[in-house]
């Protein structure tokens, strides 16, 4: 459902960009037929712009690190660059790319289970799909729907990828969610206090305590179940034993620019990774964000 609306938007930015230079063309307006195509093309790094001077705004007084002009620089250039990528080719278009790796030799082989966060698909984790599978990694990247659900319609989804590769390995799989993924997650633990069945959590710029940003949305259950204390989150987290988050790594960044104020990415009691001038969707891309992947398969 999500790949089919993300073609949608692609091809009407396509149809935009030819508009936005054939019709002052042909009205004798050359000029402007050039500046209305660089305006559609650099559309989103503008729109990346104001999500970078909310957070820049909102993490003012904030106990994460702080970053530099230079930091917060370069975070917004290599979103611009990762953005696209991600909802202009591998989500709408490249979903299935690399499809779930479960092979008859399986057994004795600890599993990855990966679980991507709001508005994406497993497509979001196409490079990390093709280094597990070429290390012969078994993985299971799962599809969040309904997209605008609630987050606990999302746990069955988790229970099955768990238990697919607990029958086709015998071992206990590494979960990795990214944003609203790691919710997702948490919410699969308390329903099964399914502890003792994970072999480690990872988390990566995931709203533990809610973000600013979606205190704005109103579209979906799950962007109001992450708004800063929200009932939702109130409850997941009452639920939790400490040692439970414990055994949780929380990747974050003092440039993520959806999941702000930064440190409402940390799990209180959780471990924790700070990862320097990095977005939200790039966080994904970083080596550094994958190493305790690698640490914890023994790679």
């Amino acid at each position: 459902m999500l790949a089919r609306l993300q073609q949608a938007l692609v091809l009407g930015w396509l149809v935009a960009l030819v508009a936005a230079g054939v019709w002052p063309w042909r009205a004798g307006h050359p000029g402007w037929a050039v500046a209305a195509v660089a305006l559609v093309l650099v559309s989103h790094a503008l729109w990346l712009g104001v999500t970078f001077a909310l957070m820049r705004w909102r993490n003012r007084r904030d106990p994460a690190p702080p970053a530099s002009r230079a930091q917060w620089l370069a975070a917004w250039w290599g979103e611009v660059r990762a953005a696209p990528r991600v909802f202009g080719w591998r989500q709408p278009f490249r979903s299935w790319a690399e499809p779930d790796f479960v092979p008859a030799e399986a057994p004795g082989r600890r599993g990855v289970v990966l679980v991507h966060g709001f508005v994406c698909n497993r497509g979001l984790w196409t490079p990390w799909l093709t280094r597990l599978r070429v290390a012969g990694v078994p993985f299971v990247a799962v599809n969040l729907e309904p997209v605008f659900g609630s987050i606990d319609d999302y746990v069955p989804i988790v229970e099955a990828a768990v238990r697919r590769l607990e029958q086709t390995t015998g071992e206990r799989p590494i979960l990795v969610g990214h944003s609203m993924g790691g919710l997702a997650i948490r919410a699969w633990l308390a329903r099964y206090d399914a502890d003792a069945r994970v072999a480690g959590v990872i988390t990566i710029g995931t709203p533990h305590r809610g973000t600013w940003l979606a205190s704005l949305a109103h579209l979906g259950i799950n962007a109001q179940q992450m708004r800063p204390g929200s009932d939702w989150l109130r409850a997941l987290e009452a639920a939790e034993p400490a040692a439970r988050r414990a055994r949780l790594l929380c990747l974050y960044s003092h440039t993520d620019n959806i999941v702000f104020p930064a440190s409402n990415a940390l799990l209180p009691g959780a471990r924790r990774q700070h990862v320097a001038a990095t977005a939200h969707i790039e966080l994904v891309h970083r080596p550094e964000v994958m190493a305790p992947l690698w640490q914890a398969l023994g790679r």
